[in-house]
C-alpha cells in the first residue's frame, strides 16, 4: 500500500519522494520499488513530527514546500498533491494547506472514522473532529438523515507546509484537542496558525481507516485495472 502511495505521489510532478517510517521493513520495501526510503526515531507522536525531522536532516530551504500524503491513501490523486502545493503558495497567512470532500451520507458524516472539518468564508478551517459537526439541530431532532444543504466536509488525508513551519511544530505544546481527538492539524489551530482547505467535488479515494478499507481499494483497484 506504501508503495502505491509512493508511485501516486511521483505522479503529482514532485521534485522529490521520500517515505518517513520508523519500520525497517517498510523502508526495506519502498527501496525495493525504486524510492527513496529515510528511517526516523521511533518516537514521533505524529506524522507531522516525523516529517520535520527528514525536513532538518535533508536541510531543505524554510521557504520550501513539503507535501504529507498519508501511508494510508494508495488512491490519492496526483493532481491534489499538486493542488495543495499551489495553494499554500497562494496563501501566505498559511501554515498548512490541505483538503476536503463533501459528505452526502448519513454513514459517512456518523463514522468517527471519517474526520470532518469546519470551514469559515475564507476556505480557513476552524476545527477538525471525529465527532459529526456541524450538528443540525433541528433535523437530527427527529431523523439521523444527512439534511442535503449541510455544509459537512471529510478532511483529506494530504498536507502542505513551508520548511519553516515543520521546523518549528515539534516546538509546540502538545495541545488537549489534539491529544483527546488523536488529530495533529489540531496543534496547529489551538496555537493560532491558519489552514487553508480546497473543496474537491466528485472525490472517489478510499482511505484505509479500518483492515475493511483495504478490500474496497482493491475493489476499485480491478475496476480501474491498476491490480
Amino acid at each position: 500500500m506504501v508503495v502505491r502511495v509512493a508511485e501516486r505521489a511521483r505522479e503529482s510532478g514532485a521534485a522529490r519522494v521520500c517515505v518517513a517510517t520508523d519500520d525497517r521493513e517498510i523502508a526495506r520495501a519502498v527501496e525495493e520499488a525504486g524510492f527513496e526510503a529515510v528511517l526516523t526515531r521511533a518516537d514521533h507522536p505524529t506524522g507531522t513530527d516525523r516529517i520535520a525531522e527528514v525536513v532538518e536532516r535533508f536541510g531543505l530551504d524554510d521557504s520550501a514546500i513539503v507535501v504529507n500524503v498519508q501511508g494510508d491513501e494508495p488512491l490519492i490523486e496526483p493532481g491534489l498533491v499538486r493542488a495543495v502545493a499551489a495553494l499554500l503558495a497562494d496563501t501566505p497567512e498559511a501554515a498548512i494547506a490541505t483538503a476536503c470532500h463533501p459528505i452526502r451520507s448519513s454513514e459517512e458524516f456518523f463514522d468517527p472514522n471519517a474526520v470532518k472539518v469546519v470551514l469559515d468564508s475564507a476556505g480557513l478551517a476552524r476545527y477538525f473532529s471525529r465527532a459529526p459537526v456541524p450538528w443540525a439541530r433541528d433535523a437530527f431532532a427527529s431523523s439521523k438523515q444527512l439534511p442535503p444543504e449541510l455544509p459537512c466536509h471529510r478532511h483529506i488525508g494530504v498536507y502542505a507546509y513551508r520548511a519553516a513551519f515543520l521546523r518549528l511544530f515539534p516546538r509546540l505544546a502538545v495541545s488537549p484537542l489534539e491529544r483527546f481527538e488523536a488529530l495533529e492539524q489540531l496543534r496547529a489551530l489551538e496555537h493560532g496558525f491558519a489552514i487553508r482547505v480546497a473543496i474537491v467535488e466528485g472525490w472517489r479515494s478510499v482511505p484505509v481507516d479500518v483492515p475493511q478499507d483495504v478490500a474496497r481499494v482493491e475493489a476499485h483497484l480491478r475496476e480501474v485495472g491498476r491490480c
